[in-house]
């Protein structure tokens, strides 16, 4: 299965410097890769994705959104959804 795992975020935004330490712990414990995407530098993705606040956690399968997590997400429950498409 292909999973996608994508964190939007925007330099200056408190949240998301607090999203980037979650990630980087559930990266480590669940040996996935969030891939980190600044939604201000990288063009055309705020309309790609519809997004309306950083950060915001997408998880793709097969380039179909499953989930968003818009705002912090805290790593229980960032953990819960990734599990339930990756298997680890």
């Amino acid at each position: 299965m292909s999973v996608k795992i994508l964190c939007f975020h925007q330099d200056g935004c408190p949240g998301c410097a607090e999203q980037k330490e979650i990630n980087l712990k559930i990266q480590e414990k669940l040996g996935v890769t969030i891939t980190d995407i600044d939604a201000i530098k990288t063009e055309g993705v705020i309309q790609k994705y519809t997004l309306k606040v950083t950060p915001t956690i997408l998880i793709l399968v097969h380039d179909t959104e499953k989930e968003r997590m818009e705002g912090i997400t805290p790593s229980s429950i960032l953990e819960e959804k990734i599990r339930k498409y990756v298997w680890l």
